[in-house]
């Protein structure tokens, strides 16, 4: 177990290094404006900001992940919807078995009921 911890630090460790040298080769000043400049100017609406390259590829790699994650969520819906209901209906069943075995089993001794279920179960 530890060698996998190891693993996996040592690719969050390489990982890191990687997005710290992305950064400091790509800190180059870039302008991100909302709108084409044409239509910029006829809707009236002209917002752009200018930011270092790697704050746009690390933003965009960042919305990408939070997209998918929405989007797998989202699809996995009905499975979790499922699984719940399965549960639900588990536990409803295991109530209904645990009332029909006191019902058998009233009037009796506990212990004797025990063993005999036991005995029946084999």
């Amino acid at each position: 177990m530890n060698v996998i911890r190891a693993i996996k630090y040592l690719f969050l460790i390489l990982v890191a290094i990687a997005l710290v040298v992305l950064a400091m080769a790509n800190r180059g000043p870039v302008t991100l404006t909302l709108l084409p400049q044409e239509l910029a100017l006829w809707s009236g609406v002209e917002v752009a900001i200018e930011l270092p390259l790697f704050v746009v590829i690390l933003g965009g790699v960042a919305t990408g992940l939070l997209v998918g994650f929405v989007w797998e969520w989202l699809r996995e819906h009905r499975y979790r919807s499922a699984a719940k209901t399965n549960q639900r209906e588990a536990k409803k069943l295991e109530r209904e078995v645990a009332s029909l075995k006191g019902e058998k089993n009233e009037g009796r001794d506990e212990i004797l009921a025990l063993v005999e279920d036991a005995e029946a179960a084999r």
